[in-house]
């Protein structure tokens, strides 16, 4: 049975979006006949437009090519609908996350749909009053046989549908490139002993064995925290990182001595918690590092920057004396409709949901680098992609990053402890120490 510890950690986006981040532009979004709204339109006093009829629909940025989708999905919406408009609002993904989706849901024209992911964000939403119940609408109306029903188990709450998921990504695993492994007499590592000898091998040999660009934390936070969960069990890092059990524990010390380790055989680039993510990736694509702990939009985003690359990946190597030898850590992203909007909105936001889902506009976004959880195995899809999603899909136990499932200044604390070991300035035990007084505040 697949399990899912709460259920691409925040800052990785839409699926590519990561990827995309250099494409964010107003020339980008421009489209005639779709309106994008920006923040400063949006924010201000007021109630929402909960009844006119204009569909409002916001997201961080998701790069050129699915914007075009959007696009389209938008003009194929107004023309099934006489009257009616639709306004797509992108937005910077990192503002977006932080204040700009709560500045919308409170500002005069909020989004009628909005992006989002499942876990603690989603249930904040709704415990704030902003997700529709879409039960209805699933059961006997647009939403009807879109998904398959055990595809909203994971955004689901007291028997209410909260959202529609789209995209389910595996949030981490480790990349490879296959010329330097092989120049280096070496396999893709699957066990912990493999793992650090091939770090070892490498540096001597002046290759950053994994490269990982961690300035904003959640980079190799991600990575780690799936480390550290194998190590203690699904089970304890939810209640930990939930409140419900202390850090400051053997099992948690155990852990984060895994993560020295990696740091005591420079595992990663000296400048980890110095450069960004998409820093770090170009030291992958460059040939600089052998591999690379990140998620599943790496596939799009090197055929993109680094077409000639050959490269794959094996998913966590197998820790000693684990608990969950086959966990994955990963997230279910989709689309909430706002529990403000008019009753008419509701109903006209699942049908442009529905739309969204159709068989031609999950092989649009196919086709532009996303994989929607519609999706079925085709030619046009990458096969390290359908190796990631049945990955996940067949898990037996799914990890949530920490900035997803749970408090966001837990996961905070949680990602620098991990950040100041894995960068060599603290202890396995001194960093344990402190998250556990960090958290206990």
């Amino acid at each position: 049975m697949r399990r899912v510890a709460h259920a691409r950690p925040l800052r990785a986006a839409t699926a590519a979006s990561t990827a995309n981040k250099r494409l964010h532009s107003a020339a980008a979004v421009a489209v005639v006949g779709v309106v994008v709204l920006a923040l400063a339109g949006c924010a201000g006093g007021g109630a929402s437009a909960a009844d006119d009829k204009t569909l409002r629909v916001a997201m961080g940025s998701p790069g050129e090519a699915q914007i075009r989708v959007w696009e389209s999905v938008a003009e194929q919406f107004e023309a099934a609908n006489d009257g009616w408009k639709v306004d797509l609002n992108f937005q910077d993904d990192d503002m977006y996350q932080t204040i700009g989706l709560p500045n919308l849901l409170n500002g005069r024209n909020a989004p009628d749909v909005y992006f989002e992911w499942a876990g603690n964000r989603l249930a904040t939403r709704n415990d704030d009053g902003f997700v529709a119940d879409l039960t209805p609408f699933v059961e006997d109306g647009p939403l009807t046989g879109v998904l398959e029903d055990d595809q909203y188990g994971a955004v689901t709450a007291d028997g209410r549908i909260l959202m529609v998921p789209h995209i389910a990504d595996v949030t981490n695993v480790l990349w490879y490139n296959t010329e330097i492994l092989d120049a280096e007499g070496l396999e893709a590592p699957t066990s912990w002993d493999e793992l650090l000898e091939a770090c070892d091998t490498l540096a001597a040999d002046g290759i950053v064995p994994i490269a990982s660009g961690n300035k904003d934390l959640w980079a190799a936070g991600n990575w780690l925290a799936h480390l550290v969960s194998r190590v203690v069990g699904h089970e304890e890092y939810d209640k930990a990182l939930s409140g419900q059990a202390d850090f400051d524990t053997p099992e948690w010390k155990t852990a984060f001595g895994y993560v020295e380790q990696l740091a005591q055989h420079k595992c990663v680039n000296e400048s980890v918690n110095a450069i960004d993510d998409n820093e770090g990736a170009q030291l992958f694509f460059q040939g600089k590092a052998a591999m690379h702990a990140i998620g599943s939009w790496l596939v799009s985003w090197a055929i993109d920057e680094a077409p000639d690359l050959d490269f794959d990946f094996v998913n966590l190597p197998a820790m000693p004396g684990e608990a969950d030898p086959d966990s994955v850590i990963g997230v279910i992203t989709g689309y909430v409709v706002n529990a403000k909007s008019g009753h008419d909105k509701q109903e006209k936001a699942a049908e442009f949901l529905a739309l969204l889902s159709s068989a031609e506009n999950t092989q649009a976004f196919i086709e532009a680098e996303a994989v929607p959880v519609t999706a079925t195995a085709s030619a046009s899809i990458d096969e390290r992609t359908i190796r990631l999603n049945s990955l996940l899909s067949e898990a037996p136990v799914v990890i949530s990053p920490p900035d997803t499932g749970y408090d966001l200044d837990v996961a905070d604390a949680f990602y620098r402890s991990l950040a100041e070991v894995l960068g060599g300035r603290t202890s396995a035990d001194d960093a344990v120490t402190q998250l556990q007084e960090q958290t206990s505040k």
